[in-house]
């Protein structure tokens, strides 16, 4: 496949849907040939895993950026997205989106910019999602949850623009992660407040008020426009996560497993 055809638009022409690999690991096991390939399927997951994370060994500090694949460069909130990519990447972390269009693309243009890493890390779909122009390192993926841990696992924060299911879905995973402080240290920041402020209500609201989550668990999520508002709610978070790695080394100067 030419540069060129790699990087056209992905809803420019139809595509025929295919069997992805997450479907096929998540249909209904009715025979007993599809228990064994399941079985298998466990060594392609590993390889998964074991790709990403040396593709990402050094992409340094970074932030995940997420938001909608349809968003066009004409929307306000991608331009915004562009700025607050540039301003993250002048501060020092890399960008990590999903690597394809829309916001994914504003972010790694953003990163680009401010001559910081920029990271895709794509997945298989059953239509075709092509790959932005502005990405340094490029992963692709075929399970949801291998590129997710990614997503997390070499991110200081979680930056969430507008956008739909797949958005909504990085957002509340990272704050079931940080509820049950399986990470710690880790800021979720929603850009756009019009977008955003009627979830946010309806979280204080309703799920708080009745007891769903915890009195302060609101305040998990930072609401701004203010890309400069977002960088320092990051670095706060992200030297305060350096000085308590500090203070366990000083604790427990022993080597470490």
């Amino acid at each position: 496949m030419s540069k060129e055809e790699k990087h056209r638009p992905p809803f420019a022409v139809a595509q025929p849907e295919r069997r992805t690999a997450d479907e096929a690991l998540l249909e209904s096991v009715q025979e007993l040939e599809t228990i064994g390939k399941d079985s298998w399927r466990v060594f392609r997951i590993m390889g998964e895993f074991v790709e990403g994370f040396e593709e990402m060994a050094n992409v340094g500090p970074a932030v995940s950026i997420f938001g909608s694949a349809r968003t066009a460069e004409s929307d306000p909130q991608y331009q915004l997205c562009v700025e607050t990519a540039r301003i993250l990447g002048a501060a020092g972390f890399g960008i990590i989106t999903g690597g394809g269009p829309g916001m994914m693309e504003a972010a790694n243009k953003g990163a680009r910019e401010a001559g910081a890493c920029s990271v895709g890390c794509n997945i298989e779909l059953p239509f075709e999602q092509f790959s932005n122009p502005w990405l340094d390192v490029s992963i692709d993926f075929s399970y949801f949850f291998v590129r997710k841990t990614m997503f997390v696992k070499y991110a200081e924060a979680f930056v969430i623009f507008p956008g739909g299911f797949g958005t909504m879905d990085e957002l509340f995973e990272a704050l079931t992660l940080i509820q049950t402080r399986k990470v710690r240290h880790f800021p979720v920041v929603l850009m756009g407040k019009a977008y955003w402020q009627g979830l946010y209500d309806w979280i204080v609201s309703t799920m708080q008020a009745e007891g769903k989550i915890g009195p302060d668990d609101h305040a998990l999520l930072l609401l701004t426009d203010d890309p400069e508002q977002c960088r320092d709610h990051i670095l706060v978070a992200y030297e305060e996560r350096l000085a308590e790695v500090a203070a366990s080394y000083v604790r427990n100067p022993g080597p470490r497993s």
